[in-house]
């Protein structure tokens, strides 16, 4: 069994506003960096072997002061970035409840089918991030592996590998500086 710890990335500014990111490039602030080291502290006896993070500045930052501490290098892969919010990037959450009420509710009731206006469906996140989780998994047996992601992500690495229907993806979507564990096998 290889054991993934999953890690969401530390704090931004726009986290801290109530702003969809999605794959907006935007670094921690300084509650972020703070996070940041606070997680690489918690895991330093965690024995791991490899550190994966998106290529996002933000889980990079984060995954960063793992890597300083483990004297482990990052390896950054586009697959793990957040889901893309096509025109709702940048918008408060009331913002996107107000102009696009319908497409909300429609994509919280089925999140593989239904995007954002110019945005990717939970089907193209999960066919991405699935296929990475299954190549780190099989270069990785019986190891200990971090993962930093986003929170979209990691509620679509939880969902499929843990067996959760996918309509409850939204409900696994963790805050700032989450860790938790997981045991899969290829």
């Amino acid at each position: 069994m290889t054991k993934l710890i999953l890690i969401r990335h530390g704090a931004t500014d726009w986290n801290t506003e109530g702003r969809w990111q999605g794959q907006i490039d935007l670094p921690l602030n300084a509650t972020g960096r703070e996070q940041a080291e606070q997680i690489a502290s918690s895991l330093s006896n965690a024995r791991i072997s490899a550190i994966y993070s998106s290529d996002l500045r933000r889980a990079v930052e984060t995954a960063e002061a793992l890597g300083r501490l483990t004297s482990l290098t990052v390896q950054t892969d586009p697959r793990l970035r957040e889901i893309h919010q096509g025109e709702w990037q940048g918008l408060l959450v009331k913002e996107i409840k107000d102009r696009y009420a319908d497409v909300f509710q429609r994509r919280r009731e089925n999140p593989l089918s239904f995007a954002s206006p110019g945005g990717e469906t939970g089907h193209a996140v999960r066919e991405r991030v699935v296929q990475v989780i299954d190549q780190i998994i099989h270069d990785h047996p019986e190891e200990t592996v971090a993962i930093v992601t986003h929170g979209f992500t990691i509620a679509v690495i939880r969902a499929h590998y843990e067996h959760v229907p996918f309509e409850k993806v939204w409900d696994l979507v963790p805050n700032n500086a989450w860790i938790h564990t997981l045991e899969v096998s290829y």
